[in-house]
């Protein structure tokens, strides 16, 4: 699909394209529909790598006497020029009353598929719209925010394996970040990311400390090593970059 197509909507197994949306108000029920019950994604972030398509829930539910097609939410921010494309599949109308329906819906962000732009991480507004039959329609701002957020991932080492108690051990990895503008995972320098221990035979991790990675995103630090356990590393994510936990590495202590 092109640059220019940013929404796909289907529903009851008939597709429209739209390219273009009337500015968002920031009231309800300006043009004949009230939108209520709005939810994207459950409240979290969106969270996209570089290849794999993401699925998110949305639901709303929408009241009015016109005749209707096509209801959705979607994300933009300035305004109506400015929306996240993606692609959109709604079920049809579960019937309340006459005169109400409640939609559910699932946006499909494929970075393999739409060009998307780093610069689209972050907050984006969340508006409801709906077109009528014969023409016209109605699209209102719902005062929510969601974050899309770009991929990390971690990796990690711990040697040497295996170690004498009470003897030093490195542990080194990498934090990177999808790059949605060349479809690959690239160096994520200058985070603060958190070394966890969980001992052999425990439930749970524990941070022993935070290093900050360097320029390149490489990660290293010693600590002394007095059990038997697994190390691995956290990155808690900011508002454009998803959280991330490496795998784990366990080391012997003899």
């Amino acid at each position: 699909m092109g640059k220019q197509v940013w929404r796909v909507v289907v529903a009851g197994g008939a597709a429209a394209v739209f390219t273009a949306v009337a500015a968002v108000p920031a009231g309800a029920a300006e043009g004949g529909v009230s939108f209520t019950r709005v939810q994207v994604n459950g409240g979290k972030p969106i969270v996209i790598g570089t290849s794999k398509e993401v699925a998110v829930p949305a639901s709303f539910r929408f009241t009015t006497q016109h005749k209707w097609k096509w209801p959705t939410v979607f994300l933009y921010r300035s305004g109506s020029g400015d929306q996240l494309r993606h692609a959109i599949e709604t079920s049809d109308c579960i019937r309340v009353s006459p005169s109400v329906c409640d939609i559910n819906e699932t946006m499909y962000f494929d970075p393999s598929v739409w060009d998307m732009r780093n610069s689209e991480a972050g907050a984006w507004k969340v508006a409801a719209e709906v077109y009528f039959k014969g023409g016209g329609g109605d699209v209102d701002d719902e005062g929510l925010t969601v974050h899309v957020k770009r991929n990390s991932r971690l990796t990690v080492n711990a040697s040497p394996e295996p170690v004498s108690k009470n003897k030093t051990i490195t542990v080194t990895g990498k934090v990177t970040r999808a790059d949605w503008e060349t479809r690959k995972y690239a160096s994520y320098g200058g985070r603060s990311v958190s070394l966890q221990f969980k001992p052999s035979g425990a439930a749970s991790y524990t941070t022993v400390k935070k290093v900050l990675a360097n320029g390149s995103g490489s990660l290293k630090t010693t600590v002394k090593a007095s059990k038997t356990g697994t190390w691995r590393w956290v990155y808690y994510g900011n508002t454009t970059t998803g959280p991330s936990t490496s795998s784990g590495d366990n080391i012997v202590v003899k």
